[in-house]
């Protein structure tokens, strides 16, 4: 969201829920980590999102064991991106839809291997190390506390979920889970 535009519906939506769950519920006075938890909700309900990170030829990296080889072919900024969205696209599934963990997860995948929770921590941890001179970047004290708090974000975004799921349930209406 940039300074000028007027946030979304959606936006002020996760904004919220955001700010609803980890401050009243689990006690977590934290606006950055905050925001950026509510912004990562924001980027995945585009799907594409999901599969920004691309191989050489172009193709789209799905799997996290694929992503972590794109990680170090990179450098620099690039690198710290496709870290940091390893770290993203670990959370989200472990916090918002951990039953799609087994699917992911399944023996038929490269994925099977390896622990989305692990692998996210440690990803955070090297974005947040990654220096770089952009001031819109995310700030590393963020991605430390995304790397040290993981599981708690996990949780968190767990019951942003179940509480969009009971107020969809409350309004006779299904707005983000199909």
């Amino acid at each position: 969201m940039t300074d000028f535009a007027r946030p979304s519906t959606i936006e002020r939506y996760f904004s919220g829920l955001c700010e609803y769950i980890f401050q009243t519920r689990l006690g977590v006075v934290d606006p950055p980590l905050i925001d950026y938890l509510s912004e990562m909700l924001l980027r995945f309900v585009r799907t594409e999102t999901m599969h920004r990170v691309r191989n050489l030829s172009g193709r789209p990296a799905v799997e996290v064991v694929d992503m972590l080889s794109e990680a170090e072919n990179r450098i620099g900024l690039a690198k710290r991106e496709v870290h940091r969205h390893i770290g993203d696209v670990t959370l989200f599934w472990t916090g918002v839809y951990p039953e799609s963990l087994r699917e992911l997860r399944s023996v038929e995948k490269k994925d099977f291997f390896i622990d989305y929770c692990s692998h996210g921590k440690k990803a955070y941890y090297i974005a947040s190390t990654i220096k770089t001179d952009r001031t819109e970047d995310t700030p590393d004290q963020v991605l430390q506390q995304l790397s040290t708090r993981f599981e708690m974000c996990a949780f968190g975004l767990g019951e942003v979920r179940r509480e969009w799921e009971r107020r969809d349930d409350a309004e006779g209406r299904i707005l983000l889970t199909e």
